[in-house]
């Protein structure tokens, strides 16, 4: 049961961070890509701009 919640939290954020590299040029963001990404939950969680543009890189 604990290895499929792992995976399931594992395929989660490589789906969001997947969809939030695609993207990328849709939001205001001009650098920092790589560890935009990389840590997009703890970002997600903490800033509302990130927020905003986390949300306008899903849309497409």
């Amino acid at each position: 049961m604990e290895t499929l919640l792992v995976l399931g939290l594992a395929i989660a954020y490589g789906a969001g961070a997947w969809r939030f590299w695609k993207g990328f040029h849709r939001t205001n963001f001009s650098s920092n890509k790589i560890s935009l990404t990389l840590l997009w939950p703890i970002y997600l969680i903490a800033n509302k701009s990130y927020r905003e543009n986390f949300n306008r890189a899903l849309k497409g």
